[in-house]
């Protein structure tokens, strides 16, 4: 480092503060300061760094349930977060079937790894409801932030608002005038679909409408909707929600098999506002939830408590309307 400041033409105090990003360091310097790393070709001991400070610079992800737009897209924000803040992630991705039996033990043991190695704080998003028996006991002195529909504490947790996401897809349909609206839901084990089906539950019974649920998805797939839409008397409904984009694209697909086509037919609303979900035939109608956007403010929060042991406050991510070819007034 001091070799850095020579070349660079600063101090040594400026060119720590340039590594630890405690500090102001004005632009031009940390332009001539980056020239001299370059040119020295100098790489900071991470581990000498470590012995200074008390910390690792890494965090621990516990992420539970199946690989998905949404898991991945907190992923992806929790990565692009932590690489802007110099943080290493170390990822533990705990797979769980429909059933989501058993998953206690594994998911101990991933964190008591995180424990040991050690990390400075930790995430643990999952999708399934026990997030309060698992971190039961958990030693407050590592961070740790919870990414769960329905967290443990009203501290230190993020989460969407999939409940908001049934209330405002339902209520949009009941404006276009459709009265026979029904729910295709998804995995009755995991917590954002239930609290989707909650929320269509609450806007058919303030419509004055009868409720119509279509249970059966073990998953989030296309396959499950698919499987609703074969099921379904076309002539009982003339709008649906379904609890993702995903699955209604696989009722589309049955439906228009069978000579039903939205949305001359009926209306559909899905969540997530998948990339693709434009580029559906006809394009979606969707709650969009903006998972990056959780996973980043979930990284920052964690940063923050790491850094000043402040714990942050619960965070919820709001769905938005995103209108599109999918749904119109009923047909008279």
């Amino acid at each position: 480092m001091a070799d850095v400041a020579r070349l660079a033409g600063v101090s040594t105090q400026t060119v720590s503060r340039y590594f630890t990003g405690v500090g102001y360091v004005r632009a031009e310097t940390r332009s001539r300061i980056t020239t001299a790393i370059d040119e020295l070709g100098y790489v900071p001991n991470q581990s000498a760094r470590n012995l200074r400070s008390q910390r690792t610079n890494t965090v621990g992800v516990l992420a539970m349930g199946a690989l998905n737009y949404g898991s991945a897209g907190v992923l992806t924000g929790l990565g692009q977060a932590a690489r802007e803040a110099d943080v290493t992630l170390m990822i533990a991705e705990l797979d769980l079937d429909f059933d989501a039996q058993g998953w206690e033990g594994e998911a101990k043991r991933a964190l008591s790894h995180f424990l040991a190695v050690p990390v400075d704080g930790v995430v643990v998003s999952t999708p399934i409801p026990g997030i309060q028996s698992l971190l039961a006991g958990w030693d407050e002195t590592t961070p740790i932030i919870t990414v769960a529909e329905l967290p443990y504490s009203p501290a230190g947790s993020a989460s969407t608002h999939s409940y908001s996401a049934g209330l405002d897809a339902t209520r949009y349909l009941a404006s276009l005038g459709h009265r026979r609206i029904i729910h295709i839901a998804g995995p009755a084990t995991r917590n954002e679909a239930n609290e989707r089906e909650r929320g269509y539950r609450d806007a058919i019974t303030e419509a004055g409408l009868e409720p119509l649920v279509v249970p059966g998805a073990t998953d989030w797939s296309s396959a499950s909707g698919y499987r609703a839409g074969g099921l379904v008397d076309p002539d009982a409904f003339t709008a649906v929600f379904a609890a993702n984009d995903e699955i209604a694209l696989g009722f589309m697909s049955a439906m228009e098999q069978r000579g039903h086509r939205a949305p001359s037919d009926f209306a559909i609303v899905g969540v997530d506002d998948m990339p693709t979900a434009a580029y559906f035939s006809p394009p979606l109608t969707s709650m969009r939830i903006d998972f990056r956007a959780v996973g980043d403010a979930t990284f920052r929060m964690l940063h923050h408590q790491i850094r000043t042991g402040e714990r942050a406050e619960h965070l919820v991510i709001e769905p938005e309307l995103v209108i599109r070819e999918s749904t119109a007034p009923p047909a008279i």
